[in-house]
């Protein structure tokens, strides 16, 4: 149920009252569940604004990333339930049909907003339906890095169907002659006497011999050259803005006027990241993007100390490594901190880069590095490094080129859910040829494993877990080629541990009454086909822990070679991930409804 009406039907001043109570909810619940903060606080009063003007149950409203659609849910049916925001059996953090009519997409990954406005828009215009329905994406500017947006927005330019894109700025600013400036000219482009000037120019440009055709359209572009929606202009949208982002009346008068437009319109909102929670407010903060659980009073972290997490130890060594090897260089996709790229980047700010929201192209630029003589490391989380896939194969593997692929967020995720789980690394990386693949399972096999990726001079890639390894060793033998790492003798069963799994093989093997041998896998392309066949001798009853989908997984491939070896005795069950998406919540409780925590694993063996 809606808690607040019809929002269409509310004055200015209801709506800011609204957008208060709507903060307020945000930062209660946020600060003991977890979740995305600043920029969900910041896009508040548009969202108000977009459900002040149109019906969101008509009208696709389509959110870039959707971490920042909070406010969104509250104002239509989930205010009551959104305690429950990511948790098991809760609300997603993002969007989600199925969730709600409300929600006309899901989506977790950035860029895609706009290309989904023009799908939706093509779809409206198929079914006649332009005089009651208009596509609304935002879109924030840091996925205005990303190719795809540009594409989206040159066919969008082209075919001029009407929809109206939101670019919710968080992070320029404007001083205020600057704005007072920007506003009147604003106003000046968005009013009905330009939009006639601009077509009757237009028109008249049509009929002027050449030279004079040159020099009236430089009049016309002078105009535009000192309004910062000149790019804009050129891919064929229209443009209004800068508009404040947190003035509700004004947005509301420049959506129902982009709404009246009829064709393409770019809306440029600036706003403040963490607007209303002075501690988040403003740019350089962050940490405040995606939070765990604080004190609201004071913003401090409510979970402190913990077992050091594998981003942290590829974060040290990478450093130790780049200190010692100038040839070492690396990159990240829009995520540093997360991908504990930050310290190299502040250390060796010539040798490391953050290329922002631009997988594809921080995996080719790494390219001509490594044919240069470079050891590049790209560091990427295993649900983005799906968007470069194209160029893993075309532009690294094809050359065989010595690019490291450190693969952050392998296995659950936990409270993100489906779209960021890590599950697909393995299964779309075996097939591609020239490429290598293996896992450390320890804090210290981590360090080992960064020491092998650095002196292999093809291409690899090593995955690790969000948060700590579960296995603990006092001390890591260094990484061969090909070569497993026994970490138990035992009889009869064999239990096969990949990267952290075998933390999970560890445990599950204390619950049993017998004392299986298990393996440390370590590579799953190549395998250990001398340690594999000679186990296959002795040990008829395999089983393999790995965070990794099944198909095309890490027993596939262990089943590949015993199929290949005529070894048709050897019964292999793997405990990887079935063939279908993983909800959100606490990772424990998401391991429990999958069956797969060492308890539930150590009855299904006995």
């Amino acid at each position: 149920m809606n808690k607040f009406g019809d929002l269409k039907t509310k004055t200015v001043e209801e709506l800011e009252e609204i957008a208060n109570q709507v903060r307020a909810k945000i930062l209660e619940t946020v600060s003991k569940n977890g979740g995305h903060l600043s920029s969900t606080l910041g896009a508040t009063d548009i969202i108000i604004a977009m459900h002040a003007v149109f019906d969101s149950k008509l009208n696709p409203f389509i959110f870039d990333v959707s971490h920042q659609s909070y406010a969104h849910k509250l104002v239509t049916d989930r205010w009551d339930e959104f305690d429950t925001l990511r948790q098991f059996g809760g609300l997603s953090g993002y969007t989600k049909p199925k969730e709600s009519d409300n929600d006309y997409y899901m989506a977790g990954h950035s860029s895609t907003s706009i290309s989904l406005a023009v799908g939706a828009a093509k779809a409206i215009a198929l079914n006649n339906e332009q005089d009651e329905r208009i596509p609304i994406a935002m879109i924030g500017d840091g996925s205005m890095s990303a190719g795809m947006v540009y594409e989206a927005m040159n066919e969008l330019g082209d075919r001029k169907y009407p929809a109206i894109i939101i670019l919710n700025d968080n992070e320029m600013s404007i001083a205020s002659p600057i704005g007072a400036l920007s506003r009147m000219l604003s106003q000046s482009m968005a009013s009905p006497f330009y939009q006639k000037f601009k077509r009757k120019t237009a028109e008249l440009l049509e009929h002027l011999p050449e030279g004079a055709t040159y020099m009236a359209k430089r009049v016309e572009e002078s105009f535009h050259l000192i309004t910062p929606g000149i790019l804009f202009e050129e891919l064929g949208l229209e443009y209004i803005g800068p508009i404040d982002g947190h003035n509700i009346a004004s947005l509301k008068e420049t959506l129902e006027l982009a709404k009246s437009m009829q064709r393409p319109v770019i809306i440029h909102a600036q706003t403040t990241k963490g607007k209303g929670y002075e501690v988040a407010e403003g740019v350089g903060k962050e940490h405040w993007h995606g939070v765990g659980a604080f004190d609201v009073s004071t913003g401090d972290a409510l979970k402190k100390g913990g077992a050091k997490a594998s981003t942290a130890i590829f974060s040290d060594t990478l450093v130790a490594l780049a200190d010692e090897d100038e040839k070492v260089v690396g990159v990240t996709a829009a995520m540093p901190s997360g991908t504990g790229m930050s310290a190299a980047l502040e250390k060796y700010p010539e040798r490391f880069w953050d290329v922002a929201i631009a997988e594809q192209h921080a995996v080719t630029s790494m390219g001509p590095l490594a044919k240069e003589g470079f050891k590049p490391f790209c560091a990427l989380y295993s649900t983005f490094l799906q968007r470069g896939y194209d160029q893993v194969i075309h532009d690294i593997c094809l050359m065989d080129l010595g690019v490291a692929f450190a693969i952050d967020r392998a296995g659950l995720v936990g409270e993100d859910g489906e779209t960021h789980q890590g599950v697909y690394d393995i299964s779309y990386l075996l097939p591609i040829p020239n490429m290598t693949l293996f896992a450390p399972s320890s804090d210290s096999s981590m360090v080992e494993a960064m020491k092998f990726a650095k002196d292999f001079p093809t291409p690899c890639a090593f995955r690790y877990p969000r948060g700590a390894f579960s296995y603990e060793e006092s001390e890591s033998k260094p990484f061969e080629l090909g070569k497993s790492q026994t970490v138990q003798e035992g009889e009869d069963i064999l239990f096969i541990g990949y990267g952290n799994g075998v933390g999970r093989a560890v445990e599950t093997a204390k619950l049993i009454e017998k004392t299986p041998t298990i393996l440390d896998l370590r590579f799953v392309k190549p395998l250990d086909e001398v340690k594999l066949k000679e186990l296959a001798q002795t040990h008829k009853r395999w089983y393999v822990f790995s965070d990794s989908a099944k198909r095309g997984g890490v027993g596939s491939a262990i089943l590949e070679f015993l199929s290949a070896e005529k070894f048709h005795d050897v019964v292999l069950e793997t405990f990887e991930y079935e063939d279908k998406f993983i909800t959100h919540g606490n990772t424990k409780l998401v391991e429990e409804s999958l069956g797969i925590l060492p308890e539930q694993l150590a009855k299904k063996i006995v």
